[in-house]
Order: structure tokens, then sequence, then C-alpha cells
């Protein structure tokens, strides 16, 4: 697969008053239903897509490989135009830069999920039925503060069963893997070192998960927890310098605030609702030349094997989607960053839909903005990584390469 080289894009990219909006709908892609034969995107009722994709040009993009199930990070990681082999990131600096935590630079953070074990100590359900985030905050005070080594463990809710760890002492390595089995019907992982250096960390962590589980013991269905994506902060060239951009994102959940920032985007303030967000969008747009526009609440259905829930999510993001289209941005571009088969439960390797909105893009022969259609689409199959240079492109901001 070819990757853009950002030093190139740095090198022709300018400025310029033209804007980019990039819809993200996280989990986007699906897999069709057994009793109808159609993808949770192909049931919607999607007039206002169906009318971007008409106008403009569509295909499928692989967001890290083809056969490689991405996480939310490089998936996220490649829209914007980043090698996600290259610059892979644990979630857990991504969901403690997202809740504006203090993080040190030798911190280790982990991401945290409150779950379900029964008494075999197999794991039931990974997410504690999604308990409130102000019982994430009880759970997390009785396990904040815990010394192990002379290493402090901070722990902070994140929302709904998800929360942070951060280890703080010194000379800790975050190479490390994870405890999290990422299935039900077993045990949680014995977390061990990727390098001998990372002993001293392995350790730790598995005597937090040992005390965090005799604590929670009495607190079902959040009755042990779960580690994964172990880090310590990186930087990474913004998308200010690369792009010659003004980005902001707009996004409700900390993992995907954390994760605009380290790329350098201004996280806007907004609410919960897909409605709030649009509106956010509304209220900003003469501030900022590039948005990302981030929808959740397909993948959370996703993982929870709901296909009626995903489309009514997809449905609603269509009926907030004139707000956008009435602003007129010089490109919409409207994918995700993974599917999230329903019937799958979970994250998948299947090529996400897109569809790219401009002016100066040639126009294909589709008309629905499904699976089924874009895979016809005349921009192909192609790595996510391109999607920003194109873009790009079409919003006239890069100059001529070479002679």
């Amino acid at each position: 697969m070819i990757i853009i080289n950002l030093e190139l894009i740095k090198s022709i990219a300018m400025p310029s008053p033209t804007r980019i909006v990039l819809l993200v709908i996280d989990g986007l892609g699906g897999l069709p239903h057994p009793q109808t034969g159609k993808t949770e995107l192909e049931t919607a009722d999607t007039p206002n897509l169906d009318q971007l994709a008409t106008e403009g040009i569509c295909g499928l993009i692989d967001p890290v490989s083809p056969g490689i199930t991405p996480g939310s990070a490089p998936g996220h990681l490649a829209l914007f135009g980043y090698n996600p082999v290259s610059f892979n990131i644990g979630r857990g600096v991504l969901e403690a830069i997202g809740i504006d935590f203090d993080l040190q630079p030798e911190d280790v953070a982990a991401r945290g999920n409150f779950c379900t074990v029964d008494k075999a100590g197999l794991v039931t359900d990974r997410r504690a039925g999604r308990i409130s985030t102000n019982q994430c905050s009880e759970l997390c005070r009785l396990l904040d503060g815990l010394v192990i080594e002379n290493v402090k463990t901070l722990v902070c809710p994140v929302r709904e069963h998800r929360f942070i760890a951060v280890f703080r002492g010194k000379a800790l390595v975050s190479d490390v893997t994870d405890s999290d089995p990422q299935q039900i019907g077993v045990a949680p992982r014995i977390i061990t070192p990727l390098r001998p250096e990372a002993d001293r960390m392995a350790s730790i962590a598995n005597q937090f998960i040992t005390q965090a589980k005799e604590i929670l013991a009495d607190h079902y269905p959040a009755n042990m927890a779960l580690l994964r994506g172990f880090s310590q902060q990186p930087h990474f060239p913004t998308m200010g310098e690369v792009y010659k951009l003004k980005p902001a994102a707009i996004a409700s959940y900390p993992m995907y605030r954390g994760l605009a920032k380290l790329v350098g985007m201004e996280v806007l303030e907004t609410g919960a609702t897909i409605e709030d967000e649009f509106a956010t969008l509304k209220q900003n747009y003469t501030n900022y030349d590039f948005f990302f526009l981030h929808i959740k609440g397909t993948d959370s259905a996703g993982e929870d094997g709901d296909f009626d829930r995903k489309v009514r999510v997809i449905e609603q993001v269509d009926t907030a989607l004139p707000q956008l289209m009435n602003l007129k941005p010089d490109v919409i571009v409207v994918t995700g960053d993974h599917s999230t088969p329903a019937t799958l439960r979970g994250h998948s390797w299947h090529p996400v839909p897109l569809l790219l909105h401009s002016r100066w893009c040639r126009r294909d022969k589709i008309s629905q903005f499904s699976e089924s259609a874009c895979v016809l689409g005349g921009l192909g199959r192609f790595p996510a990584t391109h999607i920003m240079p194109l873009a790009m492109a079409n919003a006239l901001k890069l100059t001529k390469f070479g002679a």
C-alpha cells in the first residue's frame, strides 16, 4: 500500500479561504442483515447522504490495509493522513488527553473498562452493562491513589464504563500487553512485557488488577477491571504544520477529543447529541478552515449488536445533514474510521464507504451512499491515508509537485 509522505504534503500545501468538513460516522461500515440482505447503511433512509453521493464521487477505503481490523486510534489517524503503523499510539494516552488529564512525560496511561466476571473469573460483559458515568466515578474513587512499588496509580472516570489508569513513577516503560481479552467467556489476560525493560511495568499493572478485583468484588455488575492501550505521550507533527490548516474538532467522546489534540486540532466544546454537534459546527464555521465532526453512536450500536439502533443513528445523522450542506463547504467528506457490523458485534476488516463532494470532483454514476454502491464508485478502493490529499486538492489547497 502506498503511504503519502507528510513531508511531501507539507512542501506543496498552501493556505486558502476554502473550507473542508470531514464527517466521520464511527463504525459506519456493516454487513447484510440475515433476513433482509441489507447492511445498516443500506437499510437506513438517507436522502441527504444519497444527494451528496449523487453530486459527488464515491469509493471504499481501507483504514490500515486489506484484512487488518483497525482500532479507533489507527482508523482516525489514517483519516487525518498519518500512517497508522508509523504513528501508532495506545488508547490510554488518547483517553487521558481527551479528559484534559495533566499527563507527565514519564507517566504510563492505560484505558480501563469496568467489566463483569462470573464466579469462575470469566468475563461475561466487557462493559459491565455500560454503567452510568456517575457510578463509574464512584468506582474510580475506590481505586484512585493505590501505591505499588513506589508507583502511584491515578484513576479517573471517562464515560460510562470507561476510565483511565495513569501509573506515575520513575523509569516506567509502556511496552506491555493488555489484560482485556476483547471477548467474553474467557478470563482476563495476564499482562506481560514486550521487552525486558517493561518487566516492572507489567508487574505493577498485574498487582493493580489483583487489588482492583478485591476492591470491586461486591460491586456487581462492575466487579472487575480490564486494562489496555498502555502508552506514553508522543509528539506528532500537527495538521497546521503539515497541511497549513486551521483545524477544529467537534467530538463528544474524550478519546476522539484527545486524538484531535495530538494532531493539533482545536477541540470545540459541544453537547452530547448529534444535533448539538451540528449546531457547534454552524456556530464556529467562519473561524476555521477544516472541521473534523465525529459521530459515535453508530459504533456503540454495532458493538452492542443492535442493528436497528445503528440504522436509527445513521438516519439521525442524515436528518441533521442539511445544517452542514447549507453552509456550502468547498469539500465535504463522509466516511467512517472502520466498519462495526452489528452482526459481528465489533470492529471488522471490511472496507468503509466514502463519499467526497466538491465543485471540482469528477462525478460518478453512484446515486446511493452504501457499501454495495460505493464498490462501483469512481474513487475505487484505496488507503484511508489518501483522503486528506484528495480533500486538500479538491479545496485547491495543494500546489503542483515538481517542475
